[in-house]
């Protein structure tokens, strides 16, 4: 448990900006506009595989969420703790590992993508959109929380500025929130993008949000999650432990 003092003074700071009325509105902010832009000004009007063009915005919107907020808390405060505040060096050198200090990184990351995520399903609910909700939708989106928190990691950890990650952001975050089945489907896109944007772990949350079932093909994405998030977080430990500033 020594990762939890990690995540605890996370999780601290990230209520005291959850009084901040301003700091929730600016987390939702885009997911927000999108859904009222596309969702309430198409949603009934455009049909996508039988149904309203609200209910197939919806789970995109919903990776996209957790995906964003997981990944922006943890590569900002871990880039501004190891460059300007040095917080990040005081873990190095307490009596903690570097898999503690990933760990609790990263559920802290998660916590906060599963809070914007929660506020985002009660929203699309009340605009009068549905979720198919079981076991399978639950474990997909923990799992993209867990990917793209320790994603987070990486890129806090690579980052020498805050232009290095906005690149990461520009680079891999947005296209991925765009192209990989948040607002149209992946097939619509030419062939050699198509066959890129598939193997994106974005491209597989979406695909499991919309159609959680327990088929084959659900369990290839949900497999690939898992190895993503297995590489990231592998990755991340290394670099935290071979770290040297």
């Amino acid at each position: 448990m020594n990762w939890f003092p990690i995540f605890y003074r996370e999780i601290l700071l990230f209520r005291r900006r959850l009084l901040r009325l301003g700091y929730v509105v600016s987390a939702l902010f885009s997911p927000m506009l999108y859904l009222l832009a596309f969702g309430l000004g198409l949603g009934k009007r455009v049909t996508i595989g039988g149904g309203s063009y609200l209910d197939y915005l919806l789970p995109g919107l919903l990776a996209m969420t957790s995906m964003t907020n997981s990944y922006n808390w943890i590569a900002t405060s871990m880039t501004v703790g190891r460059l300007h505040f040095r917080t990040f060096q005081v873990y190095i050198q307490s009596p903690v590992t570097a898999t503690d200090i990933v760990v609790g990184q990263i559920l802290a990351g998660m916590v906060r993508g599963i809070f914007a995520s929660v506020i985002l399903v009660s929203l699309g609910l009340v605009l009068g959109g549905g979720f198919h909700y079981n076991l399978l939708f639950i474990v997909a989106l923990l799992l993209n929380c867990l990917v793209f928190a320790a994603f987070g990691v990486i890129v806090g950890m690579k980052s020498r500025s805050h232009e290095d990650t906005a690149t990461f952001t520009n680079f891999f975050i947005m296209p991925m929130g765009f192209f990989c089945g948040t607002f149209f489907p992946v097939d619509e896109m030419p062939w050699l993008a198509r066959d890129i944007i598939k193997i994106l772990p974005l491209t597989h949350t979406n695909h499991l949000l919309r159609f959680p079932a327990w088929n084959l093909a659900n369990l290839g994405s949900l497999g690939l999650l898992i190895a993503y998030g297995v590489l990231c977080l592998t990755v991340a430990i290394v670099m935290v432990r071979r770290y040297s500033e």
